[in-house]
């Protein structure tokens, strides 16, 4: 069996996952995963799925059709993460403020964390006004990462972003 990663985007409209979901089991695969949403009208998302090694391309021709529709890139996936690697979690919350992605993802990256999930978001704070932002981050600590400077990196952001970062 193969693994494919689809990412897909297009204007959002009823039908779209449904489109994607019979060309995948017209071709033998299986849907193993996915993350999916509207954002501002647009529908986009990733999907894992698995088929066999000699259909694959049948699959990728067929998938192509659905251009006009939904833009679909496919790319073929990686094995799965080493033993070695520890999975952490992340939350951040504070006021709405530009950079706060860059700057947390600044940090994983000088850490050779990887990130494996992560969802943002941006609501109105319901008592004191303005924007609040949250991010929940799933990552990967390589065994030689140095966990006392991550936390002490996380924490020197915490003051200049004014925001709250937990690390489970």
């Amino acid at each position: 069996m193969t693994t494919l990663i689809l990412t897909v985007a297009g204007s959002d409209r009823p039908g779209l996952v449904a489109a994607v979901a019979d060309i995948v089991d017209a071709h033998g695969g299986n849907w193993e995963s996915s993350q999916l949403a509207e954002l501002a009208g647009v529908f986009a998302g990733v999907i894992q799925v698995s088929v066999a090694s000699e259909r694959e391309g049948d699959l990728q021709d067929a998938l192509r059709a659905l251009d006009g529709l939904l833009t679909v890139s496919v790319h073929t996936g990686a094995d799965a993460v080493t033993a070695a690697e520890q999975p952490i979690t992340l939350q951040v919350l504070g006021n709405d403020r530009p950079g706060i992605v860059r700057e947390v993802s600044t940090v994983l990256r000088a850490h050779e964390l990887s990130i494996q999930d992560m969802t943002t978001e941006t609501r109105d704070a319901a008592m004191a006004g303005g924007r609040l932002f949250e991010a929940s981050v799933a990552a990967t600590v390589p065994a030689s990462a140095d966990l006392a400077a991550l936390r002490a990196d996380l924490e020197r952001l915490t003051a200049e972003l004014q925001v709250d970062i937990t690390l489970e």
